[in-house]
């Protein structure tokens, strides 16, 4: 078996334990130089945030056990396709490749397909489900928050 297998694996059993305590059949592995940094479980159902996804829990125990923001170097396993979310939050850790066992295929019969959500975030903003418009407001006192935030990088 591949490493690359035996962090599928590994996954997968996450999920499967997760499923057995109550959670969606969903876990995460984040491996660096062949070591598994952290893991993660979908949570959904424990805290009723709907952005605990295995993917996000793993990223956040990964970042806080390494102690960066940036996963570069990083590769993630995950038991089911990555939804959108989870695939933007892993471009901004800077994790460099992602493997999953489960296709959204797999999981549109029972309901575990995100691929509705990626067609609907292919469209431009004015044809997408939700409603998204730029209103550029600045307001009249104070900096610039944009401008003020660079100043401050440059202090740093």
């Amino acid at each position: 078996m591949s490493d690359n297998q035996r962090f599928l694996c590994e996954a997968i059993e996450l999920a499967r334990a997760n499923l057995e305590n109550g959670g969606r059949p969903f876990g995460a592995v984040i491996v660096k130089d062949g070591a598994v940094v952290a893991t993660g479980v979908n949570e959904i159902l424990k805290t009723n945030d709907p952005t605990a996804h295995a993917e996000l829990t793993a990223i956040r125990a990964a970042s806080a056990k390494l102690g960066s923001p940036s996963l570069a170097g990083c590769a993630v396993y995950a038991s089911g396709h990555p939804c959108p979310m989870c695939m933007a939050a892993m471009r901004l850790a800077g994790i460099g490749e992602v493997y999953y066992a489960y296709s959204n295929d797999d999981g549109a019969p029972h309901g575990l397909s995100t691929a509705a959500i990626y067609a609907d975030l292919a469209k431009p903003f004015a044809e997408q489900s939700m409603k998204i418009r730029y209103l550029p407001v600045r307001p009249v006192s104070g900096p610039d928050l944009y401008a003020e935030w660079a100043k401050r990088q440059t202090k740093a």
